[in-house]
């Protein structure tokens, strides 16, 4: 072998050394997911205030067949809370789950003008028990307002003063 232009095994092993190298090097290992993220706090608080609003909306559809004869009276009380229940799964963010506790507005709407009868129903629900919850509902208003973004927290008082309404009107029904 002459020492020109011809390759000798030491030469093509140590280029074929350096490219394994040099690859093993700029190749970058797969990508580690990080840890995953804490779920937006805002978030988790209309989670809670829908699954919330999804009781009140069974607790009235009980009391209604609990009590035909205040049925159409409880109606409008009904109605402005799937009225509130459509507001707050409106300010999830896109792809976030609401609840899975009730059927959707449109549904509740028809359950609540015409109730059928369901498990949930065997226990009445009577106007003082429809009161208690609204009071606990209209008081816990000002402390979910706390963190809560100024659009989230508009609807948490108009929400609230609509439930504190409902105590008293409630009241006022026999």
């Amino acid at each position: 072998m002459d020492g020109g232009s011809t390759l000798t095994r030491r030469s093509l092993l140590g280029a074929a050394a350096a490219g394994v190298l040099v690859s093993g090097c700029s190749s970058s290992p797969a990508a580690k997911p990080g840890p995953p993220r804490p779920p937006d706090p805002e978030t988790l608080l209309l989670r809670s205030l829908i699954a919330d609003k999804e009781r009140t909306v069974d607790l009235y559809r009980r009391a209604a067949l609990s009590q035909p004869r205040s049925a159409t009276a409880l109606q409008p009380f009904a109605q402005r809370h799937l009225a509130h229940l459509a507001a707050m799964r409106r300010m999830l963010p896109q792809g976030a789950e609401a609840s899975a506790l009730a059927p959707s507005a449109s549904a509740a709407t028809s359950a609540t003008a015409a109730p059928s009868p369901s498990p949930s129903a065997s226990t009445g629900v009577s106007l003082a028990e429809l009161r208690g919850a609204e009071r606990r509902a209209a008081a816990a208003r000002p402390g979910q307002m706390a963190g809560a973004s100024p659009a989230l927290s508009q609807l948490l008082a108009s929400v609230g003063a609509c439930e504190a309404v409902h105590v008293i009107a409630l009241g006022r029904l026999r």
